[in-house]
């Protein structure tokens, strides 16, 4: 693979932009990855962060590799595929180089990239993430809560569906479409999970943790009105209300409930101590359903942006 773009800087230090990673780049990002969450304590890139690292180019999504000499140390990830909302980014520097400006040298390359119009995650929170948000100019936008709740003492009213309406799981390439339409209209909203394609889906479903028999579908006669898709970190042992969504025009009836319900004893039953999930801050009325459901704020994701 060759580079679509190389950016030089004094020294050994480099910044190459790639529209696609070579395998054998794409294992050092992932080990990159592996090594800062190991000391971090969470992921600097998400999920679909880590799905785009695979699988070729994908339209709108472009890869910051920063080298010293032959040492990969730093990466980010550029993705504008929202046509309203500015190109959203993550990025990371190896624990062992870090408070030497590589992750400034990344944001100001970002920057560049996207003609000074920008979104930036900051996993965690963490105060040196806050340091350079402010150091490139970003302005907090968006707090992203990651909330838990112990199943080990799960005591949850039955769910009571809406009348008419049944519950059954996912079937792999029976369900895709109806899925996908669901999603979009539920998380209109949501520039990040209403925007998820047939090829999003394809790449989840290849994933170890995959179960269809924990995502669970919920019909109204033929017709798909809702959803929950659990997932299961193994090696975390953490069940997670993975994505939760009723469509527009089934709001309101307690079918949310009933779905989160279903999902979290499907987790339980399966020995997980702990369910997690994620929710908008200032999404309050889903923050308060959760709150009553059990579960209290783990941690906390900031989005900075540029001004506007």
């Amino acid at each position: 693979m060759t580079s679509d773009d190389i950016a030089r800087i004094p020294g050994s230090r480099s910044i190459e932009t790639h529209s696609e990673l070579s395998p054998e780049q794409t294992e050092a990002v992932l080990e990159l990855l592996a090594e800062a969450a190991r000391t971090d304590g969470q992921q600097a890139v998400s999920e679909q962060g880590r799905l785009q690292l695979r699988g070729g180019a994908r339209e709108g999504v472009s890869h910051l590799v920063l080298t010293l000499g032959a040492e990969l140390v730093g990466y980010a990830q550029l993705e504008d595929t929202d046509p309203i909302e500015a190109p959203a980014a993550e990025l990371v520097v190896h624990p062992s180089h870090r408070g030497h400006g590589h992750g400034r040298a990344l944001g100001s390359a970002l920057l560049a990239a996207s003609g000074k119009r920008l979104r930036v995650w900051a996993h965690g929170g963490h105060s040196a993430a806050r340091h350079l948000a402010q150091v490139l100019g970003l302005s907090l936008f968006r707090e992203l809560r990651q909330m838990r709740r112990s199943l080990t003492d799960l005591e949850l009213p039955d769910p009571v569906l809406p009348d008419g309406v049944t519950v059954r799981a996912f079937v792999p390439g029976k369900d895709d479409s109806a899925w996908l339409a669901v999603n979009a209209a539920s998380f209109a909203h949501h520039p990040e999970q209403g925007s998820l394609t047939q090829r999003d889906l394809d790449a989840r479903r290849s994933e170890p943790w995959f179960d269809p028999a924990g995502f669970f579908l919920a019909f109204r006669g033929e017709r798909l009105i809702g959803f929950h898709w659990t997932k299961v970190h193994a090696e975390e042992q953490l069940g997670e209300v993975y994505v939760l969504g009723v469509a527009p025009g089934a709001q309101g009836g307690g079918l949310g409930k009933s779905l989160t319900t279903i999902g979290l004893r499907h987790l339980a039953a399966q020995g997980l101590p702990t369910a997690m999930l994620y929710v908008d801050a200032d999404n309050k009325a889903a923050v308060s359903v959760y709150e009553r459901l059990g579960f209290i704020t783990h941690e906390t994701d900031l989005m900075y942006r540029t001004e506007t």
